[in-house]
């Protein structure tokens, strides 16, 4: 297993500085993750601390909540597929999913996946706030509306990711979409237990500590 390339290196904090995007650049380089996962306005910033390496910039839209119109997910997605962006992790409207309305969630991830212009595009449902049903009902619309992959949590949520709401998940979207575990993952024996249920990437800010073999308690 190459468990660098399982790992989109985060930093979602709302206080991360410059300086601090620089570091996890700098740490991705190092161990050759597969992305740094930032928030938009710090897309530009990390293309150009990775230029001329192959980890890619991954940013979020809709960010943490989901709450946004669908439309400014689309807009959101332009800009950030303009500053540099590589992937796309998407935030579902959480309050529809509740509502059952699947329809809305499945025309939005279309949309998003449209503006992303063929780029990889990864649909958070917030499974902590999903029955089992819900989770199934989303990752469907994810697999309809024809994004990349299926994503556990924002990892601001009450919860994150579990062996078995990866095991659902990939048991649902089979295994044509990726399924990305996110939130709660510290070392790499949770790694390794969610990619054997399953999981083809890795959402965390512990990416030093897993590459390390130690543990890590950190957040987004």
């Amino acid at each position: 297993m190459q468990i660098n390339k399982y790992i989109d290196h985060t930093l979602l904090k709302a206080f991360a500085t410059s300086e601090d995007i620089k570091k996890i650049c700098e740490e991705a380089k190092k161990y050759d993750f597969k992305s740094v996962c930032v928030n938009p306005a710090n897309v530009s910033l990390a293309k150009s601390c990775l230029s001329g390496t192959d980890v890619l910039v991954c940013t979020v839209i809709g960010f943490p909540l989901g709450a946004n119109t669908k439309e400014v997910k689309a807009l959101e997605t332009m800009d950030a597929i303009h500053n540099g962006a590589d992937e796309i992790d998407m935030v579902i409207n959480i309050g529809k999913a509740k509502e059952h309305d699947f329809a809305y969630i499945e025309d939005e991830i279309k949309l998003v996946v449209a503006a992303s212009a063929g780029k990889t595009t990864k649909v958070i449902i917030e499974t902590c706030y999903l029955t089992d049903e819900e989770k199934i009902n989303c990752c469907l619309a994810a697999k309809r509306a024809n994004a990349t992959f299926v994503k556990i949590s924002t990892g601001f949520g009450t919860g994150g990711a579990s062996a078995e709401d990866v095991k659902l998940m990939r048991e649902t979207v089979g295994e044509e979409m990726g399924v990305k575990a996110s939130g709660g993952i510290h070392n790499i024996q949770d790694l390794e237990t969610m990619v054997e249920n399953g999981a083809t990437r890795i959402g965390e800010s512990s990416g030093v500590a897993i590459m390390e073999n130690s543990s890590s308690k950190s957040e987004y």
